[in-house]
């Protein structure tokens, strides 16, 4: 593992986790949006991660060397994002409203701020982390530097 290796798996780790909190905070914002561009409730996203390591067909010197370092960390990567079609929306009673259907019933979005947030932590958190191991590789590198003199 070289010694720049440990600043990309730091960085790719607090680009995953800001990307993922962009993703919540756009949640949290729309958890009121009963009609969005084409007229449905807005539906919740969710962030997907896998690892980083470029998997792929090569030559036997490729495949050799990704088995000879299987334990070596590529970093974390965002595969995707998606709609939460798992959850239902709310259904609340407002006959009032102008997206009432004509039972008087709206349908909310189906985020939850408290699932929301508390997924905002985890993300804060795991970012936190990230730039603690990004600090302290540079702590490291800056001490390698400095024995030489």
């Amino acid at each position: 593992m070289g010694l720049f290796d440990n600043f990309n798996i730091n960085a790719s780790g607090l680009t995953a986790q800001r990307y993922r909190m962009d993703v919540i905070a756009q949640n949290v914002a729309n958890a009121n949006t009963t009609r969005t561009e084409d007229g449905t409730p807005y539906v919740r996203k969710v962030v997907t991660f896998e690892e980083k390591n470029g998997k792929g067909i090569g030559s036997f010197n490729t495949i050799f060397g990704r088995a000879a370092s299987r334990w070596k960390g590529h970093g974390v990567k965002v595969s995707g994002t998606y709609e939460d079609k798992s959850t239902e929306g709310n259904m609340v009673y407002d006959p009032s409203h102008p997206d009432a259907d004509e039972n008087g019933y709206v349908t909310y979005p189906n985020v939850n701020i408290i699932t929301e947030m508390t997924n905002l932590i985890d993300a804060s958190r795991s970012y936190e982390a990230n730039a603690t191991a990004f600090n302290a590789s540079k702590s490291i590198a800056q001490q390698g530097l400095t024995m030489g003199q």
